[in-house]
């Protein structure tokens, strides 16, 4: 065989291979120790890592389905959507993020506000979405919030709140910090009615969220090792140059002084919140009925 031949033919076989495309959503990689897995086993798991039982965020439809009965969740308030009152702009404008955030998660605010039935309870549920925004407090998260609090007083029935969030939003300046006392009174309200109101906190529950509602349940429930507070303790060490106790702002060290009442599996969540609201309902036997054949829902002027 000639030189251009033997050429020829390496040519025609290329020395670096083509490298084939792995689609998106196929697998997934733990935070905590690297452990990649299949992302439809990791769901099926509850996004929790089978590995070192780290847990991760659950998305709010997921964490919906998982904890109401099938077929009655009801959204409520979804029309509403976030304003940009300030003008604000930092890389992006926020009205620009928020289309952002709104396209890449299907969502248009970091909670999700309805009605449904837990264990056959009818009962409010809101659950933050902390993929939008880390689930930050604005104006529509206040409102949402109030809202559904409001409502369920008037129906006289329980709220279940599912937290995660890293605070207020600063895109909108005092008007996120309003919703702190806003949700607050909404919540002050519903309780001196004698109502049930189970927090559920996440990992992680910081800031004007847990200095708000969130704390304000009358059951508070955590997930394991959730990082619950009001600052992170990395600014709290530094500022007070201090160490701090080992699990500082945990769940397990909120429950060991007193902070909190329970920590529940989320494999066990939903038997747990049907539990407790059967225990509640009983103060109020004449609600249970069902969530979709109860009074409307509030009428919008």
């Amino acid at each position: 065989m000639t030189a251009a031949g033997r050429n020829k033919r390496i040519k025609d076989f290329p020395l670096k291979p083509k490298q084939r495309q792995i689609p998106d959503g196929i697998f997934n990689k733990c935070r905590k120790c690297g452990t990649i897995f299949v992302q439809k086993n990791f769901e099926e798991n509850l996004f929790i890592c089978k590995e070192c039982g780290f847990y991760h965020p659950m998305p709010a439809r997921k964490r919906i389905e998982n904890l109401a009965d099938p077929g009655t969740f009801e959204e409520l308030y979804g029309e509403l959507a976030s304003a940009d009152p300030l003008g604000f702009k930092a890389i992006e404008a926020y009205t620009d993020r928020i289309a952002r955030e709104t396209a890449k998660n299907d969502i248009n605010e970091a909670i999700i506000t309805g009605r449904c039935e837990i264990g056959g309870n009818p009962t409010y549920l809101g659950v933050m979405e902390q993929r939008f925004l880390m689930a930050s407090m604005g104006s529509v998260v206040g409102e949402k919030v109030t809202r559904l609090f409001e409502d369920a007083l008037r129906d006289r029935l329980p709220v279940v709140m599912v937290s995660a969030s890293g605070g207020a939003r600063m895109h909108e300046g005092l008007i996120s910090l309003m919703q702190m006392a806003k949700t607050s009174a909404a919540v002050a309200r519903f309780s001196q009615a004698g109502l049930l109101y189970i927090s559920v906190l996440t990992n992680p529950t910081m800031a004007g969220v847990m200095a708000s509602y969130a704390s304000l349940g009358d059951i508070i429930i955590a997930e394991p090792r959730a990082l619950i507070g009001f600052t992170g303790p990395r600014v709290i060490r530094e500022t007070l140059r201090i160490e701090l106790p080992k699990g500082f702002q945990e769940s397990e060290f909120l429950l060991e002084h007193g902070q909190i009442d329970m920590i529940v599996e989320r494999k066990a969540l939903r038997s747990t919140l049907a539990r407790l609201l059967d225990y509640g309902c009983n103060a109020y036997p004449s609600n249970r009925h069902s969530a979709k054949g109860g009074t409307s829902a509030r009428k919008e002027g």
